[in-house]
C-alpha cells in the first residue's frame, strides 16, 4: 500500500512563515509536520509514501533523503545519537515526489497520485492532521478496511457549529466505532448536515476512488473535492467510516499549532518541566 500526502497548498493560514518554507515542514518541537505523518504511515505497516507537492518544492522530499555531508560532519564530530538519527531518518520510507501544477482541490492532488499508487489499495494522509494515538490510527483503519472489504475514512465528532469547515457523513453504526456511510455533503451549512461526524485527515481507498474522481466535476471553492468523488463512489460500492480513538490535532492554523506544540512538547520527559513552568508563569502575569 501506498500513502498519498497531499502537500501542495500555499499554507496561506500560516503566512509569513509559509513565505519560503512549505508548511508541512514546520517543526512541531523537532520534527517537521508531514514526518508525523509518514511516521504513522510507517507504524501502521506502510513504507511506501508518494508526497504532492507544487513544483517549486523540492525542500518536502530532500528532509527524507540522505545528507551526505551532515553525516560526515556528525560523524567526525564524534555526535552519534544524532548521526543514528539522521541514518534512520533517510531509512525510514520509500518516498516519492509528484507534482500538482495547480491548487485545484484535494480530488484533484489524490488524482496526481496515480501513477505511483497504481491499481493497488492506498491511503491518503493530510499532513496537517496530526494525530496522536496507538495503536496508530491509520493502522486500525487498515484493519478496519480488511474487515469490511472497502474504502474506509476517519470521521471526528465536531461541534455542529463547525461542520461547514468539514465534508459531513449520514451513516448507520454498525458497532466497534464502524459505521457504514449512507451519504457524504462537503462543507454543509450546519442546518444541513447529516451529523456531526466529521471526515478528518486519514483515508483507505480502493483503486475505483481514481475513476470516481474523474467523472467527479469541481465543487465546493471551484474545486475537485475528494468527498464528492467519494460520494459517486458510494453509488457503486459500500463506502465505511471509522470514529477516531486518540487525539487529533490541526497543525495548519496558528492556534492548532500552538496547541500541537505544547501537546507534544509535554509528551517529553525533558520538555515537560520547562513547558509547564511557561505555562504557569504565563497565567500568572494573565491574572494580574
Amino acid at each position: 500500500m501506498t500513502a498519498v500526502i497531499p502537500a501542495a497548498g500555499l499554507g496561506t493560514r500560516m503566512l509569513p512563515a509559509t513565505k519560503s518554507i512549505p508548511k508541512e515542514l514546520l517543526p512541531l518541537v523537532d520534527r517537521p509536520i508531514v514526518q508525523y505523518g509518514v511516521e504513522e504511515a510507517v507504524r501502521s505497516g506502510v513504507r511506501r509514501v508518494a508526497l504532492v507537492t507544487n513544483p517549486g518544492n523540492t525542500l518536502s522530499a530532500s528532509h527524507f533523503a540522505p545528507h551526505p555531508a551532515l553525516e560526515r560532519a556528525l560523524a567526525e564530530s564524534g555526535r552519534t545519537e544524532a548521526l543514528a538519527a539522521m541514518r534512520a531518518l533517510a531509512a525510514l520510507a520509500e518516498v516519492t515526489t509528484v507534482h500538482q501544477e495547480a491548487p485545484l482541490g484535494l480530488g484533484h492532488a489524490v488524482l496526481c497520485g496515480r501513477r505511483v499508487v497504481g491499481d493497488a489499495p492506498f491511503a491518503v494522509m493530510l499532513p496537517d492532521d496530526v494525530i496522536d494515538a496507538e495503536p496508530p490510527a491509520l493502522g486500525r483503519m487498515i484493519d478496519v478496511f480488511i474487515e469490511v472489504g472497502g474504502p474506509v475514512v476517519l470521521v471526528e465528532r465536531v461541534p455542529h457549529s463547525v461542520v461547514h469547515r468539514y465534508g459531513v457523513i449520514a451513516a448507520e453504526p454498525l458497532g466497534g466505532g464502524v459505521h457504514r456511510v449512507t451519504d457524504l455533503v462537503e462543507k454543509p451549512a450546519p442546518d444541513e448536515a447529516p451529523s456531526d461526524l466529521a471526515i478528518v485527515g486519514r483515508y483507505v481507498l480502493t483503486p475505483d476512488t481514481f475513476a470516481a474522481l474523474e467523472a467527479t466535476g469541481t465543487g465546493a471553492g471551484g474545486e475537485i473535492q475528494l468527498t464528492d468523488g467519494l460520494r459517486r463512489l458510494l453509488r457503486q460500492r459500500p463506502v465505511y467510516a471509522w470514529e477516531l480513538e486518540g487525539k487529533r490535532l490541526d497543525a495548519g492554523t496558528p492556534a492548532g499549532y500552538l496547541e500541537a506544540t505544547i501537546h507534544f512538547a509535554l509528551k517529553r520527559p525533558d520538555l515537560a518541566p520547562v513547558i509547564e513552568e511557561a505555562l504557569g508563569a504565563a497565567r500568572g502575569v494573565a491574572g494580574r
